[in-house]
């Protein structure tokens, strides 16, 4: 939150637009919430079994709860994807003047 504060307040300074500011702020949020708020333990499988129900039992197992983030490619990817393209588009909007 502190860094789209700043990010935030250079935006400001640069553009001097109070659009951009709150297209800004908006874009910031949704970023930090695609971020924090999802359900990781559903997301912390392979992409195929997204979509999947599972059993918070499978979980909650010590073995599970020891390793926090697994690397699996093809979410990174669906990840960078989604992101850099969010980021590109919010350039773009601000660029422009």
């Amino acid at each position: 939150m502190a860094c789209l504060a700043v990010v935030i307040v250079f935006i400001g300074l640069y553009t001097q637009s109070l659009n951009k500011i709150i297209v800004t702020y908006f874009i910031g949020i949704l970023g930090i919430l695609g971020v924090f708020l999802p359900d990781w333990e559903s997301f912390d499988q392979s992409v195929s079994h997204w979509g999947t129900p599972f059993k918070v039992d499978e979980f909650t197992t010590e073995s599970c709860r020891s390793v926090r983030f697994r690397f699996y490619p093809v979410r990174m990817a669906i990840f960078t994807i989604l992101y850099g393209f969010g980021v590109y588009k919010w350039w773009m909007f601000i660029s422009t003047q």
